[in-house]
């Protein structure tokens, strides 16, 4: 059996090769910037497990650190589903954050929020690739006609100073790799690009600011421009869904906003307008 770290085996996909850490670091770090270290591991179970530990282990005030995998073995995403994909074909890492005194802590539940904003907006910029929002953590893309999902992200918290939010995007899955029918990647969705260092760099520099403008703001999701930024993007408005809530409850309407606390606004037949703050919801056709 080969060594992983070899270069054979490293490479024995020569269409999928590694990020350059090295790289990455000197195009992100920089003093004054919100990204104070970057970590690539060839595989773990999941980074947000690991960076989450480490916060704890240390000083949680210290903003910035992001880890990234080229392989995850036991990623999460929401309600503790299984993230999994082939190793060096999507970007896998968590950043943890410390909003601090600036952000009241009922605003920190726009953090998943924004940090969709910001993927979709540096996938657009980077990839050519047009990624819809579908609330509260889903990233969609085009195929074939069709909303398939590429990527998740899965905020929790670290601590009582920081949470960590951890992002999974499908960038080179083929078809046949698929974990489900329904999941996509912006392979499948006719990227321009799929040069994983160049994607990771926009996205980071694209959270960086959304975050700085957003904890400038005092976590004000309107005067940061967050709440219209993600209204705008957001495939889930406009839509007859179906919210499964805790408990095992059901609601069934049309998703007409999403509120300033970033809960999605159901307007529904009996009920008139319910907001939704946690739960599963599902694009009804």
């Amino acid at each position: 059996m080969s060594d992983p770290d070899t270069p054979h085996s490293r490479w024995s996909d020569l269409e999928r090769p590694p990020l350059n850490a090295q790289a990455l670091r000197r195009g992100l770090i920089r003093p004054g910037g919100l990204w104070t270290s970057l970590d690539v591991v060839t595989t773990t179970g999941s980074t947000n497990s690991d960076l989450a530990a480490a916060a704890v282990a240390r000083d949680p005030r210290a903003e910035g650190a992001v880890l990234v995998a080229e392989e995850q073995t036991a990623g999460r995403g929401r309600m503790d589903r299984r993230w999994s994909a082939p190793a060096r074909s999507g970007l896998f890492f968590s950043v943890l954050l410390t909003p601090g005194d600036a952000v009241p802590v009922q605003r920190w539940g726009w953090l998943p929020l924004l940090t969709g904003v910001a993927v979709a907006t540096a996938v657009a910029r980077s990839a050519g690739v047009d990624t819809a929002l579908k609330w509260p953590n889903d990233l969609l893309v085009t195929v074939g006609g069709e909303e398939r999902k590429a990527g998740g992200i899965l905020a929790e918290r670290a601590g009582e100073a920081a949470v960590v939010v951890g992002i999974g995007l499908n960038v080179s899955l083929r078809a046949e790799e698929l974990p489900v029918p329904t999941a996509g990647s912006l392979a499948l969705a006719d990227a321009v690009s799929l040069d994983r260092d160049t994607l990771l760099r926009s996205v980071l520099r694209s959270l960086e600011r959304w975050y700085g403008d957003w904890r400038d703001a005092d976590g004000d999701p309107a005067a940061s421009g967050l709440q219209e930024a993600y209204a705008a993007g957001c495939a889930t408005l406009g839509r007859t869904v179906r919210a499964l809530l805790p408990g095992e409850r059901e609601l069934v309407g049309e998703a007409v906003a999403v509120d300033g606390d970033g809960r999605l606004v159901v307007a529904t037949e009996g009920a008139g307008r319910v907001p939704v703050g946690a739960g599963d919801v599902v694009h009804l056709r």
